[in-house]
């Protein structure tokens, strides 16, 4: 058995520390994907990692600052966009704390690809 600070070493089998694995690598697939309504910051579409009452963390998030191909954002959370051309959503976040949540919609499958394939806006 081999010891180091962040990982151990047993019968050839490394194990790494929980605690020191980057937010990133933590595996999206038990977090779902969301649009988060707030009071003041606007809408944010990302993987919810965390809620507590009005406050939530959203994981690789971006803002929904402007979309167009969906009429609501029920629709652009069950259908996505039709004009990705047209939408503004800036880069990703790595982790956001959002609070004053107002509403959170499930993201289909189908919404979430569209979202995550609007080409990143910036000025």
């Amino acid at each position: 058995m081999q010891i180091n600070k962040d990982t151990i070493s047993i019968d050839g089998v490394e194990y790494v520390r929980k605690d020191s694995v980057p937010e990133k690598a933590e595996s999206l697939n038990n977090m779902p994907y969301v649009i988060v309504r707030t009071y003041r910051a606007g809408v944010f579409a990302g993987y919810l990692k965390s809620r507590n009452g009005q406050e939530g963390v959203v994981v690789n998030a971006r803002r929904i600052w402007f979309w167009d191909g969906a009429a609501t954002l029920s629709q652009l959370a069950m259908e996505g966009t039709q004009k990705p051309d047209c939408c503004k959503f800036p880069c990703e976040v790595d982790l956001i704390t959002l609070t004053q949540i107002i509403e959170i919609l499930d993201v289909r499958e189908k919404a979430r690809k569209s979202i995550q394939g609007v080409k990143i806006w910036k000025q």
